[in-house]
């Protein structure tokens, strides 16, 4: 397990470099559809090491914003405070910042740089559909994010999907609204510019796909450890594979969950498309792309346990 933590630590600074590296690539493109020049790289390389610094202490409060979580008032959601607290004290962690999601499907997920600057969200519909065991369990799990440095990976990941996201689509526009048309007018080299400007477009194309294969690249054995040291913390197996299987068998989306924080989460909150038989109807390629195990999965190996 504490190979598992380090080698968390180290994926998130390889996941930041290939981020700068990444927005670099789109700031090349930039530069060679609309004339920068070395100060335009200057410009962007700063750009791109400040992005780095926000995604790493800011990570938190995006992902927390962009999910629609507000506070938990300890006398509103006191169970959840008790339960939380007592957990963290098991665990030798401390009580991180505690959040809800007014949303009617249930699920979780953990956010934060470190386990003094965590957070832990639920919507309102876990907190209605899961008795206190179930509850117990799911908390376990994201606390297991926290102590395992899961949530720095993750968060850091979101910031950087969604910045190349809008890198490349506000390329995109300027270039089809003058700049491929600049870069043709402009090379006089038989060819060579008109070439590099439809490389730097197809870039600009690809960065977005590369920033969610960043994303997918995180091992899922992430979920499976954080069940198995959840189950750990709480010594009680059932309590997490009940949740595990209502989480199976409700149909609901989180309505403000998107791709870019789709991992967080403590179960698959987007849409997944169903065949007449209720099974999952894609192909075992499109499996490779899912930020999650399948529940039936995970239930299987904590029965095991």
């Amino acid at each position: 397990m504490y190979e598992q933590i380090a080698r968390n630590k180290r994926r998130t600074f390889i996941i930041l470099f290939a981020f700068v590296g990444l927005v670099m690539l789109v700031a090349v493109a930039f530069d060679i559809l609309f004339g920068g020049g070395v100060a335009g790289l200057v410009v962007v390389l700063v750009i791109s090491l400040g992005l780095a610094f926000f995604s790493y202490f800011n990570s938190d409060k995006i992902a927390l914003a962009a999910s629609h979580a507000k506070p938990a008032s300890e006398t509103e959601y006191r169970r959840y405070h008790n339960l939380v607290e007592g957990l963290c004290i098991a665990a030798g962690l401390p009580k991180p910042r505690l959040y809800v999601v007014d949303d009617p499907a249930p699920n979780a997920f953990a956010t934060g740089r470190n386990p003094k600057h965590a957070a832990l969200a639920v919507t309102t519909g876990l907190l209605n559909t899961m008795n206190r065991v179930e509850l117990e369990g799911v908390i376990a799990h994201e606390l297991s994010h926290v102590k395992n440095y899961d949530i720095l990976v993750t968060t850091v990941a979101v910031v950087a999907v969604g910045a190349i996201a809008l890198l490349a689509d506000i390329g995109l526009r300027f270039a089809f609204w003058g700049g491929l048309r600049d870069s043709r007018r402009d090379s006089n080299d038989g060819g060579v510019g008109a070439i590099l400007a439809l490389l730097s477009l197809a870039l600009l194309v690809l960065a977005p796909f590369a920033g969610y294969l960043m994303q997918f690249a995180m091992s899922r054995n992430r979920e499976y450890l954080a069940d198995a040291s959840g189950v750990q913390l709480t010594r009680y197996p059932p309590g997490l594979i009940s949740a595990l299987e209502k989480l199976r068998d409700d149909q609901a989306v989180v309505h403000y969950a998107t791709k870019a924080t789709a991992q967080m989460w403590i179960e698959q909150p987007l849409e997944v498309p169903q065949d007449d038989n209720k099974k999952d109807a894609r192909s075992r390629f499109n499996h490779l792309f899912d930020t999650h195990p399948p529940l039936e999965d995970r239930i299987k190996r904590l029965k095991e346990m």
